[in-house]
Parts: C-alpha cells; structure tokens; sequence
C-alpha cells in the first residue's frame, strides 16, 4: 500500500518547490547579484542588500527581482519534488529497518538572456554542453551538505517542538502544525545557509566568469576571496540570503506538510 501512494510525496515536494521559488526568488536574485560583483577585482558594487534591491528596481523594476524565475520554477519544482519524495521514502525505509530489527544595468545588453531557452542556447553556442554544466559539481557538494544540514535542524526542531507541545488542545491542532513547521522550516534553511554559503559564493564565480580558463576548483576560489577579502568576502550576500532562507524555507515545510495531509500521508 506504501508504494501506490509513493507518488503523491513528489507531488507534495514539487507544490513545496513553487511556493519557495515565488516566496524567495527577489532575495536570491539579490544575493546572486552581490556575489557576482562584490567578489570581483574592482571591489564592492554594492554597499548592502538594501542598496542592491534598490539598484534593481531603480533600473529594471519589480521584473528585475524576478528575472530567471521561469527557470527557477521548474528547477526548483523538480528539485523539490525528488528531495522531498526521497526524503520522505528514505525516512520511511529507515523508520521500517528499525521496526524490523527492534521497534542589472552593469551587464551589457547584447549578453543578457530573454529566456531559459535563449540563455541555454547562448551558452552551447559559447562554452559547449561543458558550459550548461559548469559549477555541477560545486552545487552537488553544496546541496548534498546543506541538505544534510537542514533536515537535521528540522527534524530536530519539529521532534523537540511536538514533544513539549503534546499535551496542547487537539482544537488546535492545525494551528500548532503551521507553527512548528514555519519554526522548524526557517530555522531549518537558516542552517543550510548559514553552513554552505561560501560554496555558492564560489559557484556564483564559477558560473559567471568569463575567462575560459579560470579554475572551476571551489576550494581555490574561496582561498583567493579569502586573502583579497578575508572571510566576508566568503560571506557575500549574507544579509539577503538569510533574509530569504527563513520565509522561504518556512512556506515550503509549511507547503509541503499541508501538501501531504491533504493527499492521505501519514506521518509519524
């Protein structure tokens, strides 16, 4: 019975994915915007998120927040959905071995993308299909360890909330649940953040630079930051990226464990 209903997790993670894109896609739009040219040789473009969200609006509007969205809601969606499904199912299974053994304006025009499509094919045309995959492996090493990070900080946070919670008015209930996931959620994405911001730092660079043969090692980039900038220049963009990564983080726990209720998933 647990595998036909397998499918409605990845529904319940891809419905999570859009409402984290739509909720948080302004700030990552900031932080990516600082990153890419707060960590260059010509020194700080931007004083502060404030000063780079004003920047933006002043020169493209409430469309420059949202530029790459297209692309991030399928992304993001997709992505969302195989963590969370995977998650949920590796969780069970585990939950199951253990019953069993016991209980802007600085880009010039002509380089800017009108679409995902056009920035796909702009980026074949100049780098190969190497180019579509730069920085794969500096975003594999930072989800893999963020992730970790965040669902360890969650499930803490949610096990620990509804221990001290349980004995509150089932009248409640649903109430307490919102609570404790937007808690959990934000805290959650905070850690992720806060524990793998520098390898997006680096990934930022790496996807973004436009020497052919710059290095694409991680660890190197975040060496050279570090002695031209020290360790806030490892921390570019700080300031949005943990503004975005509570509310985000939190409607997305918040989607997906309303998501799953409303689909039949039981949970422990």
């Amino acid at each position: 019975m647990r595998d036909s209903a397998g499918y409605k997790e990845y529904v319940a993670g891809l419905l999570a994915g859009v409402a984290t894109v739509g909720t948080g896609h302004p700030f990552d739009t900031v932080k990516v915007k600082m990153q890419m040219h707060n960590t260059v040789e010509h020194g700080i473009t931007y004083r502060n998120g404030l000063h780079c969200t004003a920047r933006i609006l002043k020169t493209e509007g409430i469309k420059g927040l949202y530029r790459g969205a297209t692309s991030s809601f399928v992304g993001v969606a997709f992505e969302s959905s195989l963590l969370f499904g995977m998650y949920s199912q590796m969780k069970q299974s585990l939950q199951c071995r253990m019953q069993v053994q016991g209980t802007d304006s600085l880009i010039p025009i002509a380089s800017r993308y009108t679409g995902p499509l056009d920035c796909a094919i702009k980026t074949l045309k100049d780098d190969g299909v190497r180019g579509i995959f730069r920085g794969g492996f500096t975003t594999m090493l930072r989800e893999a360890t963020g992730n970790a990070v965040f669902f360890s900080v969650y499930e803490h946070i949610r096990y620990h909330m509804h221990l001290q919670l349980k004995s509150a008015s089932s009248d409640h209930k649903n109430l307490i649940d919102i609570g404790v996931g937007i808690l959990s959620g934000g805290l959650g994405g905070i850690a992720f953040w806060s524990a793998v911001l520098p390898l997006d730092v680096a990934k930022t660079i790496i996807q973004t630079s436009t020497e052919k043969n710059s290095s694409k090692n991680p660890f190197q980039i975040l060496s050279s930051i570090y002695r031209m900038a020290g360790v806030k220049g490892c921390y570019t963009g700080l300031g949005p990226t943990i503004v975005r990564a509570f509310p985000a983080n939190a409607v997305a726990i918040v989607s997906w464990e309303v998501a799953i209720k409303l689909l039949g998933i039981k949970r422990e």
